[in-house]
């Protein structure tokens, strides 16, 4: 007979594959109260719960739309709220068939005695709270770091204190039987050029397995969402499409063991069309050769469009659906690399 541990460690084995499966990627609909606020007020959308509570139902009732996405994060408030007929959120994505997650860091804050960098907080009462999502029907959870490019940093004890971080994350949710998607993201923002970004993603995904390694975390049995190697916005030169796409494959081969089944990418302030454009270059080239799939896990990339159609208005819903649905297929087939702008 199969022991538990085995039991978990198979059924964490299959859900990590699943999210990554038949070409298909993660939603990310994991903003906080304060980050959608931020994106209604830009189109002048009252900031109000029950915009937040419609604007998500969008999403999740967007027809056809498990064609192209295999799973979806979401928030706290997300996970508790309901159609407007009563039906959860939850039950609305389980009955797609899509994998339901949810973000579990409390936000990056300042990291003491370090200016300029910050550290993912939430580990405190983790576990409690891993436990209550598992019960609501989360299957994977997600935890994000962030990682500024500047003068004389990023830091060794900024990397190492948010790699230790996601390590004890992760490992809390395997032991909670949840996939842990781990995200140390390095920001576009700032002037660095394509190999700075390069070289630090590098030392950050290397520290980052290490203490991955360290808490006996089963490769097999998470995602890794990692930023793309981009110059930073500010930066004069913008590499090419396919000088982008080398470099972040490049990066993760030197740095990702071939364990990890998938590796989805974040967008991180790239439009929609350039990060299905560059995600598409990778699978061209490398999709045959790479050790795991090549995916993608966007927030903005993929709702922005029906966000700007949306405006708040129920006579939009639909028009809103349909652009929110076309973006997600850009990206299922970027994933082919049959992607055509």
């Amino acid at each position: 007979m199969q022991s538990e541990s085995t039991t978990k460690v198979q059924q964490l084995t299959e859900t990590a594959k699943a999210m990554v499966a038949n070409d298909k990627g993660l939603l990310a609909l994991d903003e906080s109260n304060p980050t959608c606020h931020k994106r209604f007020a830009k189109y002048g959308i009252p900031q109000t719960e029950e915009n937040r509570r419609s604007y998500r139902e969008l999403l999740v009732t967007t027809p056809g739309l498990s064609e192209s996405i295999s799973g979806a994060i979401l928030y706290d408030e997300t996970i508790r709220q309901q159609k407007k007929d009563g039906t959860p959120f939850i039950k609305v994505i389980i009955d797609a068939g899509i994998i339901p997650g949810i973000k579990v860091d409390a936000g990056a804050k300042d990291l003491a005695n370090h200016p300029g960098e910050k550290i993912s907080e939430g580990l405190d009462a983790l576990r409690t709270r891993l436990a209550e999502y598992s019960q609501m029907g989360a299957r994977f959870a997600k935890w994000r770091a962030v990682i500024t490019i500047g003068d004389g940093i990023p830091s060794p004890g900024c990397i190492d204190a948010n790699a230790h971080a996601l390590a004890r994350y992760a490992a809390l949710c395997q032991e909670s039987g949840l996939v842990p998607v781990v995200e140390p993201e390095v920001l576009m923002d700032g002037e660095h050029t394509l190999a700075r970004c390069s070289e630090v993603t590098e030392k950050v995904l290397r520290a980052v397995f290490n203490q991955l390694y360290l808490q006996r975390v089963i490769l097999e049995g998470m995602i890794l969402k990692a930023n793309m190697v981009l110059p930073g916005l500010s930066c004069p030169k913008q590499d090419t499409i396919n000088e982008v796409a080398d470099a972040t494959v490049q990066c993760l081969l030197r740095t990702v063991p071939a364990a990890v089944p998938g590796i989805t990418f974040l967008s991180g302030g790239q439009s929609a069309e350039l990060a299905s454009e560059r995600l598409n270059a990778m699978n061209i080239k490398f999709k045959s050769r790479s050790p795991w799939a090549l995916s993608f896990s966007f927030a903005r990339a993929i709702q922005q469009p029906a966000l700007e159609i949306w405006q708040g208005k129920e006579a939009n819903t639909h028009s809103a659906q349909q652009a929110l649905y076309h973006r997600a297929k850009c990206n299922h087939d970027a994933r082919r690399g049959e992607y055509n702008g």
